[in-house]
């Protein structure tokens, strides 16, 4: 006679559906974790090493509990709770193979008040983690949207944002300046960040972030919502200042007066959105020093020199302009700086041309003294771009002779007594070398310029070991950032070790690494560069 392991419990059903819209869940996600607390208070009856499962049916909440068992086919098996032997197993259910489970029906479980405590714990544990996950999900791809929300509370200066599926936490730092919000007030912000985390997906909301500035013009023109104009970079002091770089993908379409608006009805809005941060609107440019120069604006510049390697930028400005350019406190400077990504110096123009010409007597008096030459000879050297006399010997005679004022003679003069100047020159510093205590070994270990000898020994390498101690950043460092690459660097360190292993026959097992340093040394020229 078979026994009525099944109830109906319709009622189970109703519950489901109530939390599943109360938490916007799906009803099989509820039903799944009622199945969960079932299990669990099946086990705890009838043990916890059992594989007791329940399940919930769908029309009419008739709830099953049974017990399974995997049919194996090794004796004995692991584990005597869950697992069935297959020549057993056949015994019970003819024809049942490995890997198949017996399903053993259950009565059902009558809660008590501890059970139906439990059972509630894990129904709301397990509907709080699916809730949690589906915010998750809903977040995580909104991240650079602008959200509104209600302040629902306020801890510390930080305020938490009720979104209505979820809750934000706007930080003090990232909100404006002397912006003030109070329980229930609504809040407009953007998603910086969602995180997933054990207590539930984190959601960053800012005021400050660049990009809140940039969905805000998205919002107000439509251009760019339709990707007509683009934002290319934007740059804020939050409450203050900000600027923004646009261009057009449309030649009819002027971008900052689309941005501007009729009398500056779009970008006010913005402003107002912004508690009264000034908004610069500039023209993007690909060219560099056109485009530092229209993020300096409103300031006029005359000059820019640029320093592509370093990122640095030097830019000149007429006197009376100097203060516009940098700004108050150097937000304009800074601003532009930001908005370029280039290291920006602001000279005046009696800066820069008192700077000129204090490079310019340095290097006249450099050819006077070295060349023995007037100032007339010395200037019209300067004049050409000659900056060491190095210069004059690496000169083709044509081109020295093709100088206003010069003729073959003269070039031939100026080069000899180059040469003799730098010969002289290097006797010296050998001299300074010796008087240092820095050893032949050292200077034959890198092919190293006399000049670059009395650098090493002033910094203590005076020894082969002194060489072979440093690092290549070490040794690039002594003898200047120009000076070698890296691998040239340790080539010449490497060479330096060489005699540390060498063996009982005196010959360095690393021959061809010996053969490459050497190589490497030779490389160095005579102004301590690669040739």
């Amino acid at each position: 006679m078979a026994v009525d392991v099944a109830i109906a419990r319709p009622e189970l059903l109703q519950v489901a559906d109530a939390v599943a819209r109360e938490k916007m869940i799906e009803r099989d996600e509820v039903l799944e974790a009622m199945e969960q607390a079932i299990q669990k208070a099946g086990r705890a009856k009838y043990g916890h090493e059992k594989d007791i499962r329940a399940i919930i049916d769908r029309r009419n909440g008739e709830v099953r509990l049974s017990r399974w068992t995997e049919v194996v086919d090794q004796e004995p098996v692991e584990n005597e709770a869950t697992q069935i032997p297959l020549r057993i197993a056949q015994k019970f259910k003819p024809g049942i193979q490995a890997g198949e489970f017996i399903v053993d029906p259950l009565p059902p479980i009558d809660f008590g008040r501890i059970a139906a405590q439990t059972a509630k714990q894990v129904i709301v544990q397990r509907v709080r983690e699916v809730e949690r996950k589906k915010q998750y999900d809903e977040y995580k791809d909104r991240v650079g949207e602008i959200v509104n929300g209600i302040v629902k509370r306020t801890e510390y200066g930080n305020l938490m944002v009720d979104l209505g599926r979820a809750e934000a936490l706007l930080r003090r730092d990232e909100t404006i300046p002397r912006e003030a919000f109070r329980n229930g007030d609504r809040v407009r912000a953007y998603i910086y960040d969602v995180r997933e985390e054990p207590r539930g997906p984190q959601l960053f909301l800012s005021r400050t972030h660049p990009g809140f500035l940039a969905k805000l013009f998205a919002q107000e023109v439509p251009e760019i919502y339709d990707g007509i104009i683009e934002i290319k970079a934007v740059a804020r002091d939050p409450g203050s200042r900000a600027k923004m770089a646009v261009i057009s993908r449309d030649s009819s379409i002027d971008p900052v007066g689309a941005c501007v608006g009729m009398r500056g009805s779009r970008v006010q809005a913005v402003v107002q959105e912004l508690q009264g941060e000034k908004i610069d609107i500039i023209p993007w440019s690909p060219d560099n020093a056109t485009f530092v120069v229209n993020a300096l604006a409103p300031a006029e510049v005359t000059k820019v020199v640029l320093d592509d390697d370093a990122r640095r930028v030097e830019v000149v400005v007429p006197d009376d302009q100097l203060s516009l350019a940098i700004g108050r406190r150097g937000q304009n400077v800074r601003l532009a700086s930001q908005l370029t990504r280039w290291d920006i110096d602001i000279l005046t123009e009696a800066e820069e041309s008192e700077r000129r010409q204090e490079e310019f007597r340095k290097r006249t008096g450099l050819f006077v003294e070295a060349l023995d030459v007037d100032d007339v000879i010395a200037g019209l050297l300067v004049t050409e771009g000659f900056t060491s006399i190095e210069d004059v010997i690496a000169v083709d005679d044509d081109e020295l002779a093709s100088i206003e004022g010069f003729d073959e003679s003269v070039a031939a003069e100026l080069k000899r007594r180059a040469e003799s100047f730098l010969e002289q020159r290097d006797v010296e510093l050998d001299e300074k070398r010796r008087a240092l205590g820095v050893e032949d070994a050292v200077a034959e270990a890198g092919g190293f310029t006399p000049a670059q000898l009395v650098a090493l020994g002033e910094k203590g390498v005076k020894q082969l070991d002194d060489l072979a101690d440093l690092a290549s950043d070490e040794l690039i460092e002594i003898l200047g950032p120009d000076s070698m690459d890296e691998d040239t660097a340790n080539a010449i360190i490497m060479a330096a070790r060489q005699h540390w292993f060498e063996g009982e026959d005196g010959e360095a097992p690393g021959g061809e690494q010996q053969d490459e340093a050497e190589a490497a040394g030779e490389a160095v020229d005579g102004d301590g560069e690669k040739a």
